[in-house]
């Protein structure tokens, strides 16, 4: 697992709103220009780890998470990337983004208690950039 801590600049912490999350799609979309379509998700994953140091992003690279079931741990997975304790960065590089890929975004962040995950396709011409908020428990 690779932990990329940078200096929080004079704003402090990173907070979970639009302009970090703009930053984080922005260097998608440069990794998906200068790169294109084509290549293994590892490919992209090692270019978004360098960018992410090259812009300070602080970051987690497959940061292993616990599941639970009735309080019993019952597995683990590796997410993509975790941004700043905060972000779930989920990458793909498939023909199209089907239900199961919001599904797995969405148990991930049931699993780790976060907000917001991004699930990015890497496959065609066009970045693909969905935004996906943890389900609201209706009560």
């Amino acid at each position: 697992m690779l932990k990329n801590r940078c200096k929080q600049g004079k704003r402090g912490k990173w907070k979970n709103g639009k302009r970090e999350i703009n930053k984080i799609i922005g260097c998608c979309i440069e990794v998906h220009k200068e790169l294109g379509p084509g290549f293994l998700e590892s490919i992209y994953h090692k270019a978004l780890e360098i960018k992410f140091i090259k812009e300070s992003i602080p970051f987690e690279s497959e940061k292993e998470i616990q599941i639970y079931y009735h309080k019993k741990l019952v597995g683990t997975h590796n997410l993509d990337f975790l941004i700043e304790n905060e972000i779930i960065l989920e990458l793909k590089t498939v023909e199209e983004i089907h239900k199961k890929y919001y599904a797995q975004v969405r148990s991930y962040l049931k699993a780790t208690e976060k907000e917001i995950g991004l699930l990015v396709n890497f496959t065609d011409f066009k970045l693909d950039v969905r935004r996906i908020e943890k389900v609201k428990n209706k009560g």
